[in-house]
């Protein structure tokens, strides 16, 4: 969602996030949290989510291998030679600087500890943006076949009107 060395977050991640903050009051009265984890330094991530009206919980794995972990952030070594691992295959692509959208859930037991028991990437995310279930309610659906890529008509909210 957002390398350390971009100076706002990737436009794509950035409407899945739009999709966050008032859910999260929802998921807490289930025993659930949610949180978001990008690369970049939280200095960076800050004045990004405050632009954008975000309050939801926003960690940075700068420091450590987590987004490596769960295999949606790549070295420049894996995605120059093609060998990164995503969606549970190798890819050619590492997305932009070696990013791509991932969603994981986590369960901790009363014991502490803590299993990993599903992720999500490319369309399977499809499912947790609520702007894309209206869209494909509507005559015209996702209305994407013309364009060069599936998501190349998104702009980040606040951008639209630029």
């Amino acid at each position: 969602m957002f390398h350390p060395d971009w100076k706002e977050g990737c436009k794509a991640c950035s409407f899945w996030a739009d999709n966050f903050n008032n859910i999260i009051v929802h998921l807490n009265h289930r025993d659930t949290s949610m949180v978001a984890i990008s690369r970049a330094r939280h200095e960076t991530i800050a004045p990004y989510q405050k632009r954008m009206g975000w309050t939801f919980k926003w960690l940075s794995s700068f420091a450590n291998d987590f987004n490596y972990d769960f295999q949606v952030s790549f070295t420049p070594e894996q995605v120059k030679a093609g060998s990164a691992t995503y969606n549970y295959q190798v890819t050619t692509s590492g997305g932009d600087h070696g990013e791509l959208p991932g969603i994981s859930v986590l369960y901790k037991d009363e014991a502490g500890q803590i299993f990993h028991t599903y992720s999500t990437s490319q369309r399977g995310l499809d499912m947790l943006n609520v702007a894309y279930h209206y869209l494909d309610l509507v005559p015209k659906g996702r209305d994407e076949d013309e364009l060069d890529f599936t998501m190349s008509w998104l702009r980040r909210h606040d951008d639209y009107g630029r």
